[in-house]
């Protein structure tokens, strides 16, 4: 019965060597080639009249959305 008194806390385990090093690194070069991507894009389909209002917009909506997607990462 002393046995069953004693609270036995798991020790909180380490995270794998992937979710250390390579899933972030991952997560860095997707991120950066889709705000390129998406940037590069809104540069080359520039209509007139719209200036630099539409790759200023283009740029801040998918850096937040990129921020949104990866940051759990």
């Amino acid at each position: 019965e002393a046995m069953m008194d004693m609270d036995v806390k798991p020790k909180p385990s380490q995270p794998h060597w992937y979710e250390r090093y390579v899933q972030p690194c991952v997560a860095e070069l997707l991120g950066s080639t889709l705000f390129i991507f998406v940037g590069c894009l809104s540069s080359v389909e520039d209509t007139e009249g719209t200036g630099r209002l539409q790759p200023a917009l283009v740029h801040g909506l998918a850096l937040g959305s990129i921020v949104a997607i990866l940051a759990d990462v």
